[in-house]
């Protein structure tokens, strides 16, 4: 795979403008090149750094159609779009990457799992759900706690039920949609830590892993990841065998992270699949030699894939609305933040505060991981992101 034109003439279409495709952007300028997302909200966090925007739906056929004619390739920053729409793209020669093949299948967990698990690769034993009925039996086969969780959609633990009783079955069925969404659960992991690796590739074949990372969720969203993951040499690398098999198998290009649970009796079983950058590689920005987001951009031009070696141990945390005030975002402590050696702000842009909606983030790096563990902690008390109405209040 070659440059079509030189990198300051090369134009990248980014379907979504969120703080992913922000980054990606602000790491792309670095190379020269030229954005522009397609999104529905015109003062979205990307449309401040980006050359131009298209406002439209993201399975709007016309926008993103316009989109593909102006730019040399596209890309993606999350996985709910139009996957049909982007294989037929394909087919009439312009270049999508990650493939919208792979997309389509990650897009649907049920055949995501189904089709990793036919290519040998382990993960908790997960059933179709076609009726209320079929809980029950997998409740029989397979015991209780169950997950259930809806196939297409959903994020930060939107979508799934966590069924700990029979008689949570039809609340949680009705909850996700029951007869009107397609359903799927999963046997419960008795978890003893949630991993995460980023793996990039190049259309060439070429792989480059960044070091693991441990994620820390509350309220099923993520709330802390540290980098590298506190494992053992066996399992830090069985994970990464597991994460490149993942990408290889996929026939994947760009970035992906591959999200993976490591039980109680040390075994490595695979979680979910994201094609594109992800919040839990935030940490590279400043963590790594080479970003996730300028890695992104190297693997889809065909460029060689950057060092993925971690600078110092990093500590990432996310910044959310806090609850119970909706309003015009204001960030609070950022100052004080600042004082604190190698700790980094990210501030999304996003206008609007909203309980629990990611707004920023922030990493810090030390040579010692207990110390920026210790680092981070003392951010997060020092830095709030609320609604306008929270500050009358305050």
């Amino acid at each position: 795979m070659k440059l079509l034109h030189t990198l300051n003439n090369t134009k990248i279409g980014i379907i979504g403008g969120g703080q992913l495709g922000k980054m990606m952007a602000i790491e792309g300028k670095k190379l020269g090149l030229r954005f522009i997302i397609l999104d529905p909200q015109p003062d979205c966090p990307a449309s401040s750094v980006v050359d131009e925007q298209i406002v439209g739906d993201f399975f709007d056929d016309e926008k993103i159609k316009a989109l593909a004619d102006k730019t040399d390739i596209i890309t993606y920053e999350f996985e709910h779009i139009y996957a049909d729409l982007l294989i037929h793209l394909i087919e009439e020669g312009y270049r999508v990457y990650p493939s919208p093949e792979a997309l389509k299948i990650i897009q649907d967990k049920y055949h995501q799992k189904e089709f990793l698990t036919k290519k040998g690769i382990e993960a908790p034993e997960f059933r179709e759900i076609k009726g209320i009925e079929d809980i029950y039996r997998a409740i029989d086969d397979m015991g209780l706690p169950l997950l259930l969780k809806s196939r297409r959609g959903g994020y930060d633990g939107k979508g799934n039920y966590l069924i700990k009783t029979e008689d949570e079955v039809q609340t949680a069925y009705e909850m996700l949609g029951g007869d009107e969404k397609l359903l799927m659960v999963e046997a419960f992991v008795d978890f003893r830590m949630e991993i995460s690796a980023i793996v990039a590739r190049g259309a060439g074949g070429e792989q480059k892993i960044y070091p693991l990372s441990e994620n820390i969720h509350e309220n099923n969203i993520l709330k802390t990841t540290i980098a590298p993951a506190r494992v053992s040499d066996e399992i830090a690398q069985k994970a990464k065998s597991v994460a490149e098999e993942v990408v290889e198998v996929l026939d994947g290009v760009g970035v992906f992270c591959i999200e993976m649970f490591v039980d109680k009796n040390e075994k490595v079983l695979i979680n979910e699949i994201a094609p594109r950058v992800h919040n839990s590689g935030h940490y590279t920005f400043e963590g790594c030699y080479t970003s996730q987001f300028e890695q992104h951009l190297r693997a889809i031009l065909g460029l060689p894939l950057g060092s993925t070696e971690l600078i110092k141990p990093s500590v990432m945390i996310n910044l959310l609305g806090e609850d119970n005030y909706t309003g015009n975002a204001k960030i609070i402590g950022a100052e004080k933040l600042l004082e604190i050696p190698a700790a980094y702000l990210h501030f999304y842009g996003k206008n609007i505060s909203k309980p629990q909606r990611k707004m920023g983030h922030i990493t810090v790096l030390d040579s010692d991981i207990e110390k920026a563990m210790e680092k981070a902690e003392k951010a997060r008390g020092l830095v709030r992101v609320i609604g306008e109405e929270a500050i009358i209040n305050d």
